[in-house]
């Protein structure tokens, strides 16, 4: 079951990687219910471009990565097994049948023993063996949101580690890139939850890349973003 829940990348580079949200996929044994294949494609399912980010820097760094092999709407891989949301009910002002007519007590242990434990545990075991300082963790979010166009490109997510989030924003700045610090989620608010745990159980620095899907599908802008990162990733490395 382990295989069927998260993919890994070997590596040891400057920084260890992980994708909470990577793919939409259905592992064996789940299949997409009729009233649910309105979402498939949207960010509901997935983060759209996060995986290819996350592949992208790990080629670059010659990092480990960690991501999941399941769709978020199964169980998500970022929020604590006592979230509200680890199952999420509703989407685009419907039920997700998944999560309602399709879940009971067995179902939702089948999901957190089987795919939510296994990607924890082997996020957990890749940081401890990690000789990286920096976890990083890529997400992606919609241009879109209340109807409103979002103008942000990129997000750098932080809790304890303000001054290594400052610094990486500034240089994606520099480069022209549209950046805010947690923004358009907050770090602070427990949204990342993932790597912040794996960080603080090895004690090493956690951030988290939120970029927007229009761009993070881009395979020129995605392209760029990784350079960006990469470099700043080794010169952090360096000091």
């Amino acid at each position: 079951m382990s295989e069927e829940a998260v993919e890994l990348v070997d590596g040891d580079g400057p920084v260890l990687l992980t994708c909470e949200h990577a793919t939409e996929r259905m592992p064996e044994g789940w299949r997409w219910p009729q009233e649910d294949l309105r979402l498939r494609g949207t960010h509901w399912a997935y983060d759209l471009g996060a995986r290819e980010l996350t592949l992208e820097l790990a080629e670059r760094l010659g990092a480990g990565a960690v991501l999941s092999r399941f769709s978020r709407l199964l169980v998500d891989a970022n929020r604590p097994e006592s979230s509200e949301t680890l199952f999420l009910r509703e989407a685009e002002g419907a039920p997700v049948a998944l999560n309602t007519t399709h879940l009971d007590a067995s179902e939702r242990e089948r999901r957190i023993e089987g795919l939510l434990r296994p990607y924890h545990a082997a996020a957990d075991a890749r940081t401890g063996r990690s000789m990286s300082q920096l976890l990083l963790s890529v997400h992606s979010f919609t241009p879109v949101f209340e109807g409103r166009p979002r103008t942000l490109e990129v997000g750098v997510l932080h809790d304890r580690d303000g001054a290594l989030a400052e610094r990486l924003a500034a240089a994606l700045a520099r480069a022209s890139i549209h950046v805010a610090l947690n923004e358009p989620y907050s770090g602070l608010a427990g949204l990342m939850y993932s790597a912040d745990r794996h960080a603080r159980a090895h004690g090493r620095a956690a951030l988290e890349l939120e970029v927007r899907q229009d761009l993070a599908v881009d395979p020129g802008f995605r392209a760029r973003l990784a350079e960006l990162v990469a470099a700043f990733v080794r010169a952090e490395d360096g000091r």
